[in-house]
């Protein structure tokens, strides 16, 4: 069997990957060793940033539905008092960032919603297929791959490692996972519970070793508990056990857990793989970082991984030069390093009873400004710059409808903007670029002065989006041959 892309995890980070390519009409085939999905809530934030990805990829609205906000944090006191404070600190969208509420949603239903997508693009995850060897040459690589109809080899021209924490693929690399032990065991999990109400998350013993919590699941009836526990020691993760566990640790006996649908009892890490690439081979999410689980960091660093690493795949596989794949650890490694740091400083608020969250964790402010695909931008030096997030606007077509910018990005393609410019000076047409022009005689108006204001450009200038939203260019229209030799070298040239 051949194919040209095998991913091997079907999690968050594998099936963003998968949807991305289907959408790019890639092959591939994603593998996932366990018999089926993943029933857990382990990741359940989902961040403004990686909300930005899902619309683009067509299943924010799914994910939206699946959830909700995050409930306000109850706190009880020794004294039998309670206090509420809000999880986030609450920020109402704006034009440039319509996304800027954290959402509460359990990771098997984010996951759910992220198959259906791909079900619609017409392929599934291949369950209970293992990955049990590979080879690599300079065309590609060879995979072993036992199934419940034995083994089967599959040649492909790159192999992804998206499967967690564990990866057979980074260790049959011999790729190294420094790092440490944050001196945190915890259990996680997913019950029907009675006598808390789902109007709050609730915490008891907040700082000390006896804390628990139980946090309401949207679009389920079920609680997530969680509480740190005494290492070496055997836990029983029974409806039983854990029933006994919360009554100990808050003095209420009515308190009840009636049923466990997944558990989990961990030693917190903060890892990070030495290098994201070994020839034809990847690795992603948490195969390549691993994160404590304060300040929901860890599946969105995952996603965006995906989200970075599709379009390049498809580029090379198009016929760009290997070196565009260079890029994927140029960006995503030092992010992901930024990310575990934060993530790291969230665990230790919180043993300090500090569980309240800001713009920090919404992941809007990450970007790629040391990018080898970020484009010198003489004479531009106020509002966005190469290697920045393409903020939103509202626009209107000069059909007179409204719209966004994140409408006209959504897709695979890249975008041209040109604000004040004539059309005539527009690159000739490529494969897999749009281009629109901004103002009088342009097919985009900006009445509110949103883009103008939100892009920081002076009339004539010319912004290059990338296929997953950030600016590799900000140019007059005398800089356009610049852009347009990028553009040959990324794989977006005109049709032959």
């Amino acid at each position: 069997m051949d194919t040209d892309v095998i991913i091997c995890g079907a999690g968050a980070a594998g099936l963003t990957l998968a949807v991305d390519l289907a959408r790019r009409h890639i092959r591939f085939l994603l593998i996932d060793k366990a018999a089926g999905p993943f029933a857990g809530s382990r990741g359940k934030g989902i961040q403004p940033r990686s909300q930005e990805v899902f619309e683009d990829l067509g299943v924010i609205d799914a994910i939206v539905a699946s959830g909700g906000e995050y409930p306000v944090q109850r706190h009880y006191t020794e004294d039998g008092t309670t206090v509420d404070e809000p999880v986030v600190v609450r920020s109402e969208p704006t034009a440039a960032e319509p996304y800027r509420i954290p959402l509460l949603v359990p990771q098997f239903l984010t996951e759910r919603r992220l198959r259906e997508r791909l079900t619609e693009l017409g392929h599934i995850p291949r369950y209970g297929r293992e990955l049990t060897g590979f080879a690599q040459d300079a065309d590609g690589v060879t995979a072993e791959i036992a199934g419940p109809g034995g083994e089967q080899t599959v040649r492909a021209r790159y192999l992804i490692g998206a499967d967690g924490g564990s990866s057979t693929v980074r260790k049959a690399l011999g790729i190294g996972f420094p790092g440490r032990t944050l001196g945190v065991r915890a259990v996680v999990a997913d019950v029907l519970a009675e006598g808390v109400t789902a109007d709050a998350w609730h915490r008891w013993g907040d700082g000390t070793a006896a804390q628990v919590s139980l946090c309401p699941l949207y679009g389920t009836e079920m609680f997530q508990l969680q509480g740190p526990l005494p290492f070496d020691v055997e836990v029983d993760l029974s409806a039983a056990g854990l029933t006994a566990l919360v009554r100990e640790r808050t003095g209420r006996d009515d308190l009840a857990i009636h049923a466990v649908s997944w558990a989990s009892a961990f030693e917190m890490n903060a890892r990070l793989a030495d290098t994201y690439r070994q020839g034809r081979v990847f690795l992603a999410g948490d195969a390549a970082h691993c994160h404590p689980p304060t300040g929901g960091q860890g599946l969105n660093t995952g996603v965006q991984d995906a989200y970075n690493l599709g379009w390049k795949l498809a580029g090379v596989l198009g016929g760009a030069p290997d070196a565009l794949l260079d890029s994927y650890e140029a960006e995503r490694r030092p992010i992901a390093e930024d990310v575990l740091g934060l993530s790291t400083r969230l665990l230790e608020a919180a043993r300090n009873r500090d569980h309240r969250r800001g713009r920090e964790v919404g992941q809007l402010d990450l970007g790629y400004p040391d990018s080898p695909l970020s484009l010198a931008s003489p004479g531009h030096d106020k509002g966005v710059r190469p290697g920045d997030r393409a903020p939103d606007a509202p626009v209107t077509g000069a059909g007179g409808l409204p719209t966004r910018l994140f409408t006209l990005f959504r897709g695979p393609h890249w975008t041209l903007l040109g604000h004040g410019v004539d059309r005539a000076s527009a690159p000739a047409p490529r494969t897999g670029l749009r281009v629109h022009t901004i103002g009088a005689r342009g097919d985009i108006l900006d009445p509110g002065s949103h883009v103008r204001d939100g892009y920081g450009l002076a009339s004539g200038r010319w912004v290059l989006v990338r296929p997953d939203g950030y600016v590799a260019a900000v140019l007059d229209t005398a800089g356009l041959p610049a852009a347009e030799a990028f553009l040959d070298s990324v794989g977006v040239r005109p049709p032959l």
